[in-house]
């Protein structure tokens, strides 16, 4: 009985061990992890119609010890990220694109918000703003050509204005009742910064007037120099843009360092996507010899990006019958991989790119049976 129990004691010790290590797994805050993400690729840089950022959020706190990553949230993911036990699935398509009108066990994507919510498990997407980021989906895709430069093809624009306001309103006033007047009906209207300056003018000494405004303030101001047209002849309303991004936005526009034949171009991508086939439409008078040096490219579904952008060659997921016909009338050649399979890839990459970002403070898990629901049969 003694040497029964000698042996036992090893097997408790592993026990407690076992529980010190488990107990001592790093964390973070959802909030916080939120945070983190959108410094590592904002979500303004997402399109418009897109919907992003967290879906699905358990009753607070929430702590996240496993990130688990997915290229799409089907019903064998969700029950893999379970498994594995995610606390949240970053998607990188959103399974909940059109709204919900109710949540039951009818629809594949009301079990989903089902299932995270009764296992308290996070869904966060990014989608577009991905495709955008420099360090994104395109980015990657582009590394698959070989050595070039890239650019977007539609560059993002920052999600605020350099100055405060929409517009800017620019005039001179020669006398100092008139200034005075100009001050007065200013003050009245909100959302207005004023700057002035003196300067000569045509030989006279005027006090140049630079307002900022909205568009909502831009009509009360343009109303009141209105009513005072001698006093104000000369004034001038510019429309205020939104700076662009470097290095981010939808698609990429590479320019090899070398030309490469058509063959060479395929055999490449067909090896960085880990592919065995790919879809390749001709353009008029190309072969498979022809020379490539401009590719421009569109990670999922490419036709609203590419359409109309000279280049040798398309890369993208899909694009319709006509889109492709449209594309090869003009010479171009179009190689088409499947919407998911230009997207997936980058995922690894992901996962090393976040490990940095978050200092490896929480587990970063790729889905292992996430695929494209297409095969070549």
């Amino acid at each position: 009985m003694l040497s029964s129990c000698v042996r036992l004691v090893p097997a408790t010790v592993r026990l407690v061990q076992s529980g010190i290590c488990s107990s001592s797994r790093s964390f973070m805050d959802l909030k916080v992890l939120l945070s983190s993400l959108n410094d590592f690729a904002s979500l303004s840089f997402a399109e418009s119609w897109d919907n992003v950022g967290l879906l699905v959020e358990p009753s607070p706190p929430h702590t996240v010890n496993i990130l688990f990553l997915t290229n799409d949230l089907t019903e064998e993911v969700m029950e893999e990220a379970l498994q594995k036990k995610a606390d949240l699935i970053l998607s990188y398509h959103p399974p909940i694109f059109r709204p919900l009108k109710r949540v039951t066990w009818k629809s594949w994507k009301e079990r989903l918000v089902i299932r995270a919510l009764e296992n308290r498990v996070g869904i966060y997407s990014p989608h577009t703003a991905y495709d955008a980021a420099p360090q994104g989906v395109n980015n990657w895709l582009a590394k698959g050509l070989g050595a070039c430069t890239s650019n977007p093809i539609h560059p993002s624009k920052a999600p605020s204005y350099p100055t405060e306001g929409t517009h800017r309103i620019e005039f001179s006033v020669k006398h100092t009742q008139d200034l005075e007047k100009v001050m007065s009906a200013v003050k009245g209207i909100g959302n207005v910064s004023v700057t002035s300056f003196s300067a000569r003018i045509d030989n006279e000494e005027q006090t140049y007037i630079s307002l900022n405004c909205t568009q909502k303030a831009l009509m009360q101001v343009v109303a009141f120099l209105s009513q005072n047209r001698q006093l104000y002849p000369k004034t001038e309303i510019l429309s205020l843009e939104k700076p662009l991004l470097l290095h981010t936005g939808m698609g990429r526009l590479c320019t090899l360092d070398e030309s490469v034949s058509l063959a060479t171009i395929t055999e490449r991508i067909k090896r960085h996507l880990k592919l065995s086939h790919l879809r390749l439409a001709l353009g008029v008078g190309s072969t498979l010899e022809s020379q490539i040096k401009v590719v421009a490219l569109c990670a999922g579904s490419g036709s609203s990006v590419l359409q109309g952008v000279e280049a040798d060659l398309y890369l993208t997921g899909e694009m319709s019958h006509h889109d492709v016909l449209d594309a090869t009338s003009q010479g171009i050649n179009v190689i088409l991989c499947e919407h998911s399979n230009t997207e997936r890839g980058f995922l690894s990459e992901l996962q090393d790119m976040l490990r940095a970002h978050l200092e490896n403070k929480i587990d970063i898990i790729l889905s292992e049976i996430d695929r494209d629901p297409l095969h070549v049969v």
